[in-house]
């Protein structure tokens, strides 16, 4: 089955998502709230897995760290892996991480040669171990972060390029860290190494409370808005015919409003194919 857009998966949403006849629909899940030895928790993903492709997502590895992997947390994701044999495993471009203390966030990086040689390192061992490639996604950002030596789209295709991985390109993130630091989103994603990207995630969000549409937050709690979906029009035209995910993760809606999304993301897939095949 060609994969084409996904939904990120709620458990509240099981029976529906098992029943949904939808053409090419696929499942992408956060590992960490899977990496137990057993139990109902992964019966339904089993269950899921036996009908779907289905992709992993990881928040808590910490790749951009500049401490090693945690093994402990490496071989329980390696454990689900081999389990549940997902066609894809990604990551964040972040750090969560110091010695035992755990983070609850995504936290940016200076994008410096020295982080680059930990970030190649993290992701190495992350894939010998994994016995496979993953792929990491570009961060949201809220505030200047002093020290970079390279534009971001220029050091993801280093760390693909030396990490031999692959890109995950969150079209949100874009927009929002656009939004937020005040760069042209268009020309982050005209200027990404377009080879090396393997998914794309799009995702609300929403203003701050207080700055309002000065600083967006990246919520994953309202639907994908216009903006967006004009940048992810793009990428496509340039990348081509790559599996979009639909993320949403609070103020979690009834499943038939994130299929109708998700089937829009598919539309733009395959205008990109038939516009591919005219020419």
């Amino acid at each position: 089955m060609r994969r084409t857009a996904g939904i990120g998966f709620k458990p509240a949403h099981f029976e529906e998502a098992i029943a949904c006849p939808a053409a090419g629909l696929w499942f992408e899940v956060h590992a960490e709230n899977y990496m137990v030895a057993g139990g109902p928790r992964l019966a339904m993903l089993e269950a899921l897995r036996a009908e779907r492709p289905l992709s992993l997502h990881g928040v808590g590895l910490s790749i951009a760290g500049a401490e090693r992997i945690d093994r402990t947390h490496l071989e329980r994701l390696s454990r689900l892996v081999d389990r549940v044999d997902p066609f894809m495993v990604s990551e964040h471009l972040a750090w969560s991480r110091i010695g035992q203390f755990h983070l609850p966030d995504l936290l940016p990086i200076p994008r410096t040669t020295e982080a680059l040689h930990c970030i190649v390192r993290n992701i190495d061992e992350t894939q010998e171990t994994l016995g496979r490639r993953i792929l990491i996604e570009n961060p949201s950002h809220y505030a200047p972060l002093p020290g970079h030596e390279w534009d971001e789209p220029a050091f993801l295709s280093e760390v693909a390029r030396r990490a031999g991985c692959g890109l995950l390109i969150d079209v949100n993130n874009v927009w929002v860290s656009a939004n937020n630091l005040g760069y042209s989103p268009q020309r982050y994603i005209d200027a990404l190494p377009w080879r090396a990207i393997e998914e794309i995630h799009i995702a609300g969000h929403r203003p701050d409370a207080v700055l309002g549409d000065a600083l967006l937050i990246d919520s994953h709690d309202a639907p994908v808005a216009e903006a967006v979906w004009n940048l992810l029009e793009r990428l496509i035209s340039i990348v081509g015919d790559v599996p979009v995910l639909l993320e949403r993760d609070g103020k979690i809606p009834p499943f038939s409003e994130l299929l109708a999304e998700r089937n829009r993301a598919a539309t733009c897939l395959a205008d990109c194919r038939e516009f591919a095949h005219a020419y």
